[in-house]
């Protein structure tokens, strides 16, 4: 089998780890590196024994596929230049800034016959993954992503900067049309919001909040679906599931007696090499893949909402 060419559009913090990833892979020729710091990309392209390029156009001459890791300001325009040249393309999220680039990106890769994929790297974690087995009928969903300050992402807001993942992994767990959203956000110390929750009523019953901060000292993202039989707790970051089952039987007390089991998934890794080979898998049998650019473009539909929305209510701090 021939090596997929493949080519890294942007390579700052995140974008550093695409080339890593494909220049380790068998099946795969790292064909060249772009960024807007030649710099950086001589850095990064000696460090993966490949190619750097002052110019992406003469890098999507040479590629099959591509991974866009820009600023999303450029998703857009980057993006529509690969697919019209028949370039696969894995983009990070969000897609794109408007759902109106984001449906042009879709129209142009059917067109095109081109595998469009979205960087939503959380459906790749493997808690995420073997959570699928035990989802029922999830009745009330908790989701916290608070992170520390980091000035990478903040060209966005904190919906589009991280709840964004969750909004994505909430809508493929259930399934069902939104009957309304109750955001709330607050911008702290940028410009754009900081901190932010949202309560997502779906039309079959089920209730998600979701919160979301950029400004935390220290880091948690959790995930805890509460279902009738079974309460379920997803930690990302130690990549590890806690099943708690309800059995018919009462305690004393009058409640549910449960039995908790603790699912590791130490060895399960690389999230973001999951989510790569994902795409050159989809790049070779054509089939597309879990997050295509539909998927994307419905998570960003449901972030731009309730960004829209917290507008009526935020509040600026001006420090």
């Amino acid at each position: 089998m021939k090596k997929i060419k493949v080519g890294v559009i942007g390579v700052g913090y995140l974008g550093n780890f695409h080339a890593q990833k494909y220049a380790a892979m068998d099946h795969v020729e790292l064909v060249g590196v772009f960024d807007t710091s030649i710099d950086r990309a001589q850095e990064i392209a000696a460090a993966c024994h490949t190619r750097a390029f002052a110019d992406y156009h003469e890098l999507i001459e040479r590629a099959q596929a591509v991974s866009i890791v820009t600023p999303t300001t450029f998703h857009h325009g980057v993006g529509m230049e690969c697919l019209a040249a028949g370039l696969d393309v894995m983009m990070e999220k969000p897609v794109t800034v408007t759902l109106d680039e984001a449906d042009q990106l879709i129209e142009l890769a059917s067109r095109q016959g081109c595998i469009l994929q979205v960087g939503h790297l959380e459906r790749f974690n493997p808690g995420i993954m073997a959570l699928e087995h035990y989802i029922d009928h999830p009745l009330y969903i908790e989701s916290q992503r608070i992170h520390q300050f980091n000035p990478r992402g903040n060209d966005v807001d904190v919906v589009l900067d991280l709840m964004i993942h969750d909004i994505d992994i909430i809508l493929s767990i259930v399934k069902s049309p939104l009957k309304a959203i109750r955001p709330l956000g607050s911008s702290i110390v940028t410009s754009s919001t900081d901190v932010a929750t949202a309560q997502l009523i779906f039309e079959n019953g089920c209730v998600a909040t979701v919160s979301a901060s950029r400004i935390a000292q220290s880091n948690v993202r959790q995930l805890v679906i509460h279902q009738k039989k079974s309460t379920l707790i997803v930690d990302y970051g130690k990549k590890d599931i806690t099943v708690i089952e309800r059995s018919g039987a009462m305690t004393a007390e009058g409640y549910p007696e449960e039995e908790a089991t603790h699912l590791p998934f130490p060895d399960q890794g690389d999230a973001l090499k999951a989510e790569l080979l994902h795409f050159i898998d989809a790049v070779q049998t054509r089939q597309q893949p879990k997050v295509s650019g539909v998927e994307g473009r419905q998570a960003l539909a449901l972030a731009l909402q309730l960004i829209d929305e917290m507008k009526e209510h935020q509040v600026t701090h001006n420090l």
